[in-house]
């Protein structure tokens, strides 16, 4: 199991360095002067090169980043170029928005989606089942903003029962914070839910068929022992690596639905950040997010320890 974990630590280790030279590159790639977005075009040629000088523009690149990958190392991410504030305090700030987004909405796809595919597995080709696989192929074919705003106009506009957008600070009010990312939450959960849902249940399905999942009904054991002793276990495992890649796709998903809702979420900060060529804020939230998601494989890489001994032999 030591052996097993090592393995995937570095594994974790050498995958975030490449993408770290990857982020570095792209960034460098786009084209735009930071110091002439930040002075205008009007600026003088000697201002602007007073302005690379001081931002380290003119430096060669692998000094660049190198210097960059030792902030990050040291939790100095360096200053925003167009808010003029550190970016540690930028992310810090709009993590407090993003991550219970996150976390409410890959909660809710997993409450409703797992379930959702088991009930359709064990009552193949029934009502429910056809019903299971309509609410899957709506959520495969509708994309997360336009849900988001299906619901706004119902719930916020039409209804009154949620704000239309914005967010109300969590030290001002945690249940008007909480309130501010149920709408959102639900957009980017049901759709991750409705592929989770379809998903679990053709893992489901497939162990199912099993020669041991008939040897138990032989045996004469009840239905629903082979259900979540037998069957379940051994689904568990394509379920938990669908569950870690819709992770992925959800928190890629905040950055359009932040914007919908107006949330001061990361997402919102990386799209403005973008538009505004502030490349340390973008580059600092991508690696964030690739931290994130390499993260998520590590943790499902580990459970699969917990559910299939065999892996624990490798």
């Amino acid at each position: 199991m030591l052996t097993y974990t090592i393995r995937r630590l570095i594994s974790l280790a050498v995958s975030l360095v490449l993408i770290s030279v990857l982020i570095f590159t792209v960034m460098r790639i786009i084209p735009g002067d930071p110091a002439q977005m930040m002075l205008g075009t009007e600026a003088e040629p000697e201002t602007l090169e007073i302005l690379r000088d001081k931002l380290g523009l003119d430096e060669p690149l692998l000094v660049q980043y190198f210097s960059w990958a030792r902030g990050v190392l040291t939790g100095n991410l360096g200053d925003s170029l167009r808010y003029n504030v550190p970016i540690s305090e930028l992310i810090s700030s709009r993590l407090l928005v993003t991550a219970p987004l996150a976390g409410i909405a890959i909660l809710l796809s997993v409450m409703v989606g797992v379930p959702a595919g088991l009930y359709a597995g064990t009552h193949r080709n029934q009502i429910g089942d056809y019903g299971v696989m309509i609410f899957s192929q709506i959520g495969l074919a509708v994309p997360a903003f336009w849900f988001g705003i299906l619901l706004m106009l119902i719930f916020a506009v039409r209804l009154n029962w949620f704000s239309a957008g914005g967010f109300i600070p969590w030290t001002e009010s945690v249940s008007g914070a909480f309130k501010s990312l149920i709408l959102p939450a639900i957009a980017l959960g049901i759709i991750r839910a409705a592929v989770i849902a379809r998903l679990s249940r053709s893992a489901l399905l497939e162990v199912l068929h099993h020669d041991y999942i008939r040897t138990a009904r032989s045996k004469g054991l009840v239905e629903h022992v082979i259900l979540y002793k037998h069957a379940l276990r051994n689904a568990l495992i394509p379920i938990i690596t669908i569950i870690g890649m819709q992770f992925a796709a959800l928190l890629a998903g905040t950055i359009i639905i932040e914007n919908v809702f107006y949330l001061p979420g990361l997402g919102r900060l990386a799209f403005q950040a973008i538009s505004q060529r502030d490349f340390p804020v973008v580059q600092d939230i991508v690696l964030l997010i690739a931290v994130m998601v390499v993260g998520m494989n590590l943790l499902v890489d580990l459970t699969y320890m917990f559910l299939d001994p065999r892996i624990r032999l490798e």
